[in-house]
């Protein structure tokens, strides 16, 4: 079970919590629904990877809108003299037609986030590093910031082979099936020249209390 559902959402309400905070009628789900995903690939177009966003949470409340966006480079989000945050401001306010909120989290250990930690990866891949050197490089770096546990799985045409196939590495233990553990997880593609290859992470960094 624990391998065939996603980590995040098998943990709801235990120890994870919902990236979409807000409550509709059957009538106006998906247009809400639509609005929010416009607004999470509006920011992912905006700021590009070099923003290493991993998270962007979006809670309403009957007069406004506020998105918290959990960013390894804050610097980047804000932009110079904030232009780039008025600048998210004014294209979800457009998306969204009520006054919206920006508030930025800057996140201190990347190396501790399954996404941002994938990112890392599928970039490397992209220019072409070698797929063992980056993941062995990678989880070294998550277990040295004080993870319990990491896994990374890369899938497609590794190294440019004919045949498509899956590695892993594994440092530490990550318990799938405990649902206290704390485990964080992303899934990435890397467009290579060979084509597209998967990276899956899943970080393990102890039990929550």
């Amino acid at each position: 079970m624990g391998q065939k559902v996603n980590p995040i959402s098998m943990r709801l309400q235990v120890n994870k919590n919902w990236r979409s905070k807000w409550f509709a009628s059957k009538r106006n789900f998906a247009e809400k629904l639509t609005e929010d995903l416009k607004v999470r690939e509006m920011i992912e177009k905006k700021t590009g990877s070099r923003a290493a966003i991993n998270k962007v949470e979006i809670e309403r409340s009957p007069n406004q809108i506020t998105i918290t966006i959990q960013t390894g480079k804050a610097g980047v989000v804000i932009g110079r003299g904030g232009a780039g945050v008025n600048e998210l401001k004014a294209e979800a306010e457009k998306i969204y037609n009520t006054p919206v909120r920006i508030n930025i989290e800057e996140i201190k250990r990347p190396e501790l986030y399954a996404k941002l930690v994938a990112e890392n990866i599928a970039n490397q891949l992209e220019r072409r590093i070698a797929f063992r050197r980056a993941i062995k490089q990678a989880s070294a770096a998550t277990m040295r910031s004080g993870a319990k546990g990491v896994r990374i799985e890369v899938a497609g045409r590794l190294n440019g082979n004919d045949m498509s196939r899956r590695e892993k590495e594994v440092q530490g233990s990550v318990p799938l099936h405990t649902i206290r553990a704390d485990v964080d997880f992303a899934h990435v593609g890397a467009k290579t020249q060979d084509g597209i290859i998967g990276v899956k992470v899943w970080i393990y960094k102890g039990e929550a209390r």
